[in-house]
């Protein structure tokens, strides 16, 4: 499964390395499209692919870390 998701990242996750934990934790590839990040806020439209199991549970972790998560499209 691949899907294109949109994401909105809290200030207060600043620190915190986010899109790489989702690789290293998650059996997902993972690619940035665009992103742009400031001190208080940040966004990035990505595209991951996996099993839709695996791209369901990265879904929750960023669901948890309070980071909104649209839905582009799912591509396969």
């Amino acid at each position: 499964m691949e899907i294109a998701l949109g994401l909105s990242f809290p200030g207060k996750l600043q620190d915190e390395a986010v899109i790489c934990y989702l690789c290293k934790r998650f059996d997902i590839e993972l690619r940035i499209l665009e992103a742009s990040f400031s001190m208080s806020s940040g966004w990035a439209i990505l595209k991951i692919e996996g099993s839709s199991e695996e791209i369901e549970k990265a879904l929750v972790y960023l669901a948890a870390k309070e980071i909104k998560i649209q839905k582009i499209e799912t591509i396969k």
